[in-house]
């Protein structure tokens, strides 16, 4: 009898969830209409739609009009940073991010620098959080926008949102968070973000979905199409229900994620092991290690032969060692 094997890589993609796939297949077999038609099919859609991005909008205290679908993060990302930046360069030419983002955003981020933005990437400590007098040191006046990963992909790390967000609007700046591993994990009403990229997958929603929440849509350059003109293509009507079914179903019990969390570290550290971000708020959904003097691609294919499914990166590193 072949073991189970144990999938650990839910920050690279996490399991569809039954109701995704329920809900897609009720778009499926349903009445077939684009959501930017008139006729009753197509005003189906944009219901099914609409009633998305409600459920989308709770999950992070929002208002429905403030979201707009997207095919992933990626997009949402790169909307994020460089349609806000390019809507606010009449009033400067700045940006403020981290070395430690995702490549989505990092890449937005060295494409407005190739244009003549002037980058300044905060200090992180070796937690992965930004260091206090990175923040003491006030942002250029003329930064557009300050984008920042709000729990680490890799790291777990949680940044300290509430400062980035008072040194952001001091200079008056937006604040872009990349809450792809966060969202369903924290609750991030309470954070005065502007711009929040979110993504299906990670919650048990299919890839190739994702969203961006803006406070104040004229705060990005509009591109033309759907979504209120912020993105082109057909609105993805099955995608918007398979992401507010995968958010309607994700309730997870975060004091026993924390729980089995904190048994790993304890494992590693008596193995002679190192946590690595342990001196800084982590998400309990996410946990690194590293093992002296072991190769990670060696181990990478000892686990999987273990029946244990791990990554030594982000998916978007995928084969990279670095």
């Amino acid at each position: 009898m072949t073991a189970p094997r144990l999938y650990l890589d839910h920050a690279a993609t996490s399991p569809v969830r039954p109701a995704t796939v329920a809900a897609m297949a009720g778009c499926w077999y349903g009445p077939a209409g684009n959501a930017a038609s008139s006729h009753a099919e197509g005003r189906h859609a944009r219901q099914l739609v609409d009633e998305a991005r409600e459920h989308v909008a709770a999950l992070v205290g929002a208002l429905p009009a403030e979201v707009v679908f997207t095919a992933g993060a990626t997009e949402a990302s790169n909307l994020a940073v460089r349609g806000a930046a390019h809507a606010r360069r009449a009033g400067g030419r700045h940006i403020v991010s981290t070395p430690i983002e995702h490549a989505a955003t990092r890449r937005a981020v060295q494409a407005l620098a190739v244009d003549g933005w002037q980058v300044r990437l905060l200090d992180v400590d070796g937690d992965g959080r930004v260091r206090e007098d990175a923040l003491r040191e006030r942002f250029a006046h003329g930064t557009a926008v300050v984008s920042v990963i709000a729990g680490h992909n890799e790291l777990g790390t949680l940044q300290p949102l509430a400062a980035l967000a008072d040194a952001a609007h001091a200079v008056g700046a937006l604040l872009h968070l990349d809450a792809v591993q966060t969202a369903g994990y924290l609750d991030l009403a309470d954070v005065p973000w502007d711009l929040l990229s979110l993504s299906a997958h990670k919650l048990g929603g299919p890839p190739g979905v994702g969203a961006l929440l803006v406070r104040d849509l004229a705060t990005l350059e509009p591109v033309g199409g759907q979504e209120k003109g912020y993105r082109r293509g057909t609105q993805d009507a099955p995608g918007a229900l398979a992401f507010a079914a995968a958010l309607a179903a994700r309730p997870y019990d975060m004091e026993r994620l924390a729980d089995l969390r904190a048994r790993l570290d304890d494992g590693v550290r008596e193995a002679g092991g190192v946590v690595i971000g342990d001196g800084s708020p982590r998400l309990a959904n996410i946990g690194a290690v590293a093992l002296p003097g072991a190769l990670s691609a060696s181990l990478l294919v000892q686990y999987d032969l273990a029946g244990i499914a791990v990554s030594a990166g982000s998916a978007c590193s995928s084969g990279k060692m670095k």
